[in-house]
């Protein structure tokens, strides 16, 4: 049975981050939950993701193609460009600051965009990363002008006598106050005060005065010659706009299933704290209740958490990285591609018959115990326009090229019954039925352990 201090800091591990990583198993035992709370809070220089692939305007031999093999040629290199991005995301998730990147994670399911030009997805990636941990109105104001947000939700058509919605409504409805805090009036109003907001060809903010409406205009309940600026600011002043924010980390972090009072006091030392998000997310990994049983162990790991925390405990070699897209495709998690502007779904939206199998496959598959047998779903949204690679890519997965050190992983959990530190409830699990399938070696006890279905919730 595992001690307390284990069950607090295993549950904090994987709420702030994605799981205890293979040099962390030893401390789960003899650290507190606020020594591994200091350690989370603990900030290196900020790094950028980038990509290495060249862009396209510094190769000569683009000159010598036909436009229409130019085409196909950039549309390739940004493919390329993209994926990069994509696996030094999870790369950071893996090995990087954890509750940065864990912080980084969930805004990229809020402000959700995708765009296929991967300077502006570095860009916006870059944004959340630096700005995770910060304040909210920096965070909003900067993702709000950045080129992938403006283009992902058309604001650079918005211009006077011409206003387009789509950018002042998603502002409002998915990134501060939620529905039922503003009229269709504020939209339209809102989205006046942001014509003119666009970016140039090198991707850089534009306010062009030109497009600009300097009419008076309404706006929840103020009125003035409001810029898209004084539009935010008066969103941020609402405190709707804090009940909504801290409401949608108390899911994601917490418990689906709210607490209304918990959430009023947050969001109020929130709206107090001048939206300071580190202040929020220390005030709920400190609090007691934080680590009630009701809050251990009832979320379902959406599939780059799954993926990440399986790449933490288990250290690996990953030849062909590349790969690793095929799994987050065919689980429909692709970083850099959320389905829509809303992000993606959470709970058990992310468990159906066939994810569920691979789910409980993959550590096998990883461990090069069994092949990869699925095809991924002829779904638009989960194939991101790959669809002419599917087959290259199935066929290039069927051997996984992954050398774990399980000596390594023999080492950690020797004297140690791995249940306890590897499944967030033990308690629900069956033992019998995991040591049937298993040898008696503490590799087998491993994987077969990460493929029970409670290995699936955190």
């Amino acid at each position: 049975m595992a001690t307390e201090s284990v069950i607090r800091n295993k549950h904090l591990l994987w709420r702030a981050g994605f799981g205890a990583g293979i040099h962390q198993f030893e401390d789960l035992t003899n650290k507190s939950s606020k020594n591994f709370l200091d350690d989370l809070l603990k900030e290196e220089a900020f790094t950028y993701i980038n990509y290495d692939t060249p862009d396209t305007e510094t190769l000569d031999y683009m000159n010598d193609k036909s436009p229409a093999e130019r085409r196909k040629e950039i549309q390739k290199i940004n493919r390329r460009q993209n994926e990069e991005l994509n696996l030094n995301f999870l790369y950071k998730m893996v090995t990087g600051e954890q509750l940065r990147e864990k912080m980084a994670f969930f805004w990229h399911g809020h402000f959700a965009s995708r765009v296929q030009n991967p300077k502006f997805n570095r860009q916006i990636l870059n944004v959340i990363r630096k700005n995770a941990l910060g304040n909210f109105r920096e965070l909003l104001f900067e993702v709000g002008q950045a080129p992938a947000m403006l283009n992902f939700l058309n604001n650079q058509q918005n211009k006077k006598d011409h206003p387009n919605e789509n950018f002042a409504r998603e502002v409002m409805e998915l990134f501060t106050m939620g529905r039922g805090n503003y009229t269709e009036k504020d939209i339209r109003e809102g989205a006046r005060a942001f014509t003119g907001w666009g970016y140039d060809k090198e991707g850089n903010f534009q306010e062009r005065k030109k497009l600009h409406d300097e009419g008076i205009k309404t706006f929840l309940g103020k009125t003035g010659n409001f810029t898209g600026s004084e539009v935010l600011d008066i969103i941020l002043k609402q405190k709707a706009t804090s009940r909504f924010i801290t409401a949608k980390i108390y899911r994601f972090f917490v418990n689906e299933i709210e607490d209304k009072a918990i959430i009023d006091q947050l969001a109020d030392h929130f709206y107090e704290s001048g939206y300071d998000i580190k202040k929020l997310m220390i005030e709920i990994f400190s609090s007691s209740w934080f680590y009630d049983q009701k809050n251990i162990g009832n979320r379902i790991k959406s599939p780059i958490e799954l993926m990440a925390g399986i790449m933490r405990t288990l250290p690996m070699n990953i030849q062909n990285p590349e790969n690793l897209i095929v799994y987050q495709k065919l689980l429909g998690q692709m970083l850099l591609y959320p389905p829509n502007v809303s992000g993606w779904p959470n709970g058990k939206s992310w468990i159906d018959s066939s994810t569920l199998m691979l789910r409980l496959q993959i550590p096998q598959i990883w461990s090069g115990l069994r092949p990869l047998e699925y095809s991924p779903r002829p779904d638009d949204d989960i194939d991101m326009g790959m669809k002419s690679r599917e087959n290259a890519l199935n066929k290039a997965f069927k051997n996984p090229n992954i050398t774990i050190d399980w000596d390594r992983v023999e080492k950690v959990f020797s004297g140690k019954n791995p249940a306890e530190y590897l499944i967030q409830n033990s308690k629900s699990l069956d033992m019998n039925s995991v040591k049937n399938f298993s040898d008696s070696s503490i590799k087998m006890n491993v994987i077969n352990l990460m493929s029970t279905p409670e290995y699936q919730l955190m």
